[in-house]
């Protein structure tokens, strides 16, 4: 079992653009916490007595939580899973949470990488977000972070935000780098349903999201992180030598994990299952001992399709002979004939038995694994 998520359902204010499952009410955050600990013990068994190489703790706004808490459920992981010595343990953390006390007691009880949610470095950026920190507190935090010891850290960054002209992102940029963080994820701001970002674009309180400035920025972020020593390892990664996220490439690998807490998914290399998205319902089920999940077996074609779209969005590429493996030499045949337009385009490139994104090609990367899928 490479990887255990583990997912804290709570914000202290709700990000205009999130579309995840968190609650702003934290009311019930022992109570929850306490379901997903019955929840890690309650599913010993699918791990199959397989290590655990990386646990991460995801929402939400997991530094939210006192640290003794985590420390109970990672002693917990560790009394029933054979978690690894050198475990990956990532903690997902917003820039205003990360104070000297607190830092010392993350790395005290054996959080080792820190996922700290920017986003960005100007104050307009942040307030259209509705994000809680300040552009001062980003800076801080990266800085208090790496006294403490941390070495491991990654940042999230978005470009696309309206308002955002290239000049501004490449600043965002270069104040990243000036951090010498070894992990950069960088997304395309996207107006998610239901979203309070989804109202204001269609009120017209916010201009929508120019798809070609974004375009732009996406090439000006590969560039950058080229010249700087990062390696573009999956669409939206970029990392320094040793610095690869363990956990998110266990699942760009199509590897097992477990998802604990609301909303969670799991994946047990054919099926795929998902709790409850709901708080009060999940800690309900959970300790009265009814079924809190759902679940479905992916058919050969998902998981040919799955296959295809994951594996593009990596530097290792699309393997053919893993098609043909796990899929028939029919597939394989299917896949190189819908690849052709691509290939002849420049959009894909093929080096022997492995088809990549070009530089070209990674701007459209969704549309291209869409029209390589079984339907």
């Amino acid at each position: 079992m490479p990887g255990i998520y583990i997912h804290i359902p709570f914000c202290k204010q709700a990000c205009h653009y999130c579309d995840f499952h968190f609650s702003t009410s934290q009311k019930m955050v022992v109570p929850m916490l306490r379901a997903m600990q019955k929840e890690i013990t309650g599913r010993l068994q699918e791990s199959a007595n397989e290590e655990t190489a990386t646990v991460y703790f995801g929402g939400g706004t997991p530094s939210l939580v006192p640290p003794d808490e985590l420390a109970r459920m990672l002693g917990l992981l560790r009394e029933n899973y054979r978690v690894q010595e050198d475990a990956e343990i990532t903690l997902e953390a917003n820039p205003d949470d990360l104070n000297d006390v607190y830092l010392r007691r993350l790395k005290e009880i054996g959080i080792n990488r820190l996922s700290i949610g920017i986003q960005s470095f100007r104050e307009q950026d942040l307030a259209l977000m509705n994000r809680v920190h300040t552009a001062g507190e980003a800076l801080d935090c990266v800085k208090r972070a790496q006294a403490a010891g941390f070495g491991n850290i990654t940042i999230d960054l978005i470009y696309g935000i309206p308002g955002l002209e290239n000049a501004d992102w490449k600043k965002n940029l270069e104040t990243a780098f000036g951090l010498q963080v070894p992990h950069i994820s960088s997304y395309c701001l996207t107006v998610e349903p239901r979203t309070a970002l989804a109202h204001f674009v269609q009120t017209g309180k916010v201009k929508p999201v120019d798809e070609q400035l974004a375009s732009q920025q996406f090439r000006i972020l590969m560039q950058r992180m080229n010249e700087n020593g990062f390696a573009h390892y999956e669409i939206s990664n970029f990392a320094k030598p040793g610095f690869l996220s363990r956990h998110n490439s266990s699942y760009w690998s199509g590897e097992k994990y477990i998802g604990i807490g609301p909303s969670a998914h799991s994946f047990d290399g054919k099926k795929r299952r998902w709790n409850l998205a709901n708080n009060a319902q999940y800690a309900a089920k959970i300790q009265s001992g009814e079924t809190y999940w759902e679940e479905e077996t992916l058919t050969p074609a998902q998981r040919y399709n799955e296959y295809v779209m994951i594996s593009l969005r990596t530097s290792r590429g699309c393997d053919l002979q893993q098609i043909e493996k796990n899929f028939g030499a029919e597939k394989r045949d299917y896949l190189l004939g819908e690849a052709a337009p691509y290939l002849l385009s420049g959009d894909l490139l093929r080096e022997e038995n492995i088809l990549r994104l070009s530089e070209q090609g990674k701007l459209l990367a969704d549309r291209i694994a869409s029209d390589l899928f079984i339907v």
